[in-house]
């Protein structure tokens, strides 16, 4: 299927985000593993809007979107519930033959379907049901089939510690028998969950490159031969030691005492955050996560990262899930405890958020957006995957780096 002459301009290395837009135009030469569509999932209608204008624009020089034959590559689906609050999946057009990538958002609970005359808001289960019911209503007549899921599906119930289900091996082990061919996430709480499914593609994806450059853009006066990548716990070490790596920046860490006598909402409660690293004395620090979900550790951890002489600190969240609201974060933000938090776009933000002055949210519609047309054309995506070189750029473009060339001239467009 996929053509060795055409597709070689996909395995280039790429680092300038122009270079990826010319690149993704010249796909449209190289054969598709079938037509393109794309489902999105209750709550992900605006992202994915995003996502198929830019599709769109990499591709209006092909005859069909010339034409006007095709002014949207999102298929119609939706889960319709009777009036029990059970549901059904349904597609409005035919899919026979095309490369589908459904996107779902399990965490959504700003949308709510109504049963028994009550509006319910969906649970992470109902939209994995969801997609299920799409999956049953496709009855294998895609040619290929890829499930986009940003916030992965009970990814925090990856292993077994006591008498416990495996909530994200079993469902991960669903998808892989309904057909699904390949499962998309960004920056899965523990990957090591892929083992559940060592026969299928499994692809987590981590935003270093856009939360880098929404840091660059937003934070003025970055002191960035004194600054700190902080992990919150031993468990995001290997995330942090990346962040580290690439930027070339000093490392610490976190780890959390337990009171393991007690369990509280099905955890055992923590005690303190300890600290492991060299002085933070005047240090701009950045706190790097998959999530943010009560936002206790993150606050806590802040709070000491003040007290030990911490310059600003900087949080850099995969997910913003804020389970317990904002008002903490707002009493520690008008404390000074920390100066930003970076969350992207790929799960629900309740509304009242995008008001906060200390929230920044770093838009991932685009890097998706390449990720969907690179496979759709059967091309590797390991360059999109490892932005090391692309980091780099940036911080030569903005002057935290030296140039290796030093008459080279560099500029960078941060809203791009």
């Amino acid at each position: 299927m996929e053509n060795a002459e055409t597709n070689s301009s996909c395995k280039k290395p790429i680092t300038r985000a122009s270079d990826w837009v010319a690149n993704q135009s010249s796909m449209n030469a190289s054969a598709t593993v079938g037509q393109l569509g794309i489902i999105a999932m209750a709550g992900c209608e605006d992202l994915m809007a995003k996502i198929d204008r830019y599709i769109l624009e990499w591709r209006a020089e092909t005859e069909e979107v010339k034409s006007g034959e095709r002014t949207t590559f999102q298929v119609k689906a939706a889960c319709p519930r009777f009036g029990s609050g059970e549901g059904k999946g349904l597609l409005h057009e035919s899919v026979r033959g095309d490369d589908l990538f459904i996107l779902s958002d399990c965490f959504n609970y700003g949308t709510t379907y109504n049963m028994y005359g009550m509006d319910v808001p969906m649970s992470p289960d109902d939209h994995f049901q969801d997609v299920k019911r799409i999956i049953s209503a496709i009855s294998g007549k895609a040619r290929r089939l890829t499930v986009i899921m940003p916030m992965l599906y009970e990814g925090r119930q990856h292993r077994r510690t006591s008498r416990e289900s495996l909530d994200c091996a079993v469902a991960l082990q669903e998808l892989s028998r309904m057909g699904v061919c390949n499962i998309i996430t960004f920056d899965a709480h523990d990957p090591r969950v892929q083992n559940a499914i060592p026969w299928l593609s499994l692809e987590d994806i981590h935003p270093t490159y856009q939360m880098t450059k929404a840091l660059v853009k937003n934070v003025q006066n970055l002191d960035w031969d004194n600054m700190l990548i902080i992990s919150p716990d031993e468990g995001g070490m290997s995330r942090c030691i990346y962040y580290s790596t690439v930027l070339g920046l000093d490392l610490g860490m976190f780890y959390k005492r337990r009171d393991y006598s007690n369990i509280v909402d099905g955890r055992n409660k923590i005690i303190s955050h300890e600290f492991l690293g060299s002085d933070l004395s005047g240090r701009d620090v950045i706190v790097v996560d998959d999530m943010i979900s009560s936002g206790d550790s993150i606050i806590d951890v802040a709070r000491q990262l003040k007290k030990m002489g911490a310059r600003r600190v900087f949080v850099f969240a995969t997910f913003g899930l804020f389970c317990k609201g904002l008002e903490e974060f707002d009493k520690a933000y008008s404390e000074h405890q920390f100066e930003k938090v970076f969350t992207t776009n790929v799960v629900y933000r309740p509304p009242e958020l995008a008001s906060r002055e200390w929230y920044c949210e770093v838009d991932l519609s685009k890097y998706m957006a390449f990720i969907i047309n690179t496979l759709n054309h059967d091309c590797s995506i390991s360059s999109l995957l490892d932005p090391a070189d692309r980091i780099d750029l940036l911080l030569r473009r903005v002057g935290i780096k030296s140039s290796k060339d030093p008459h080279e001239q560099l500029s960078i467009d941060l809203h791009e």
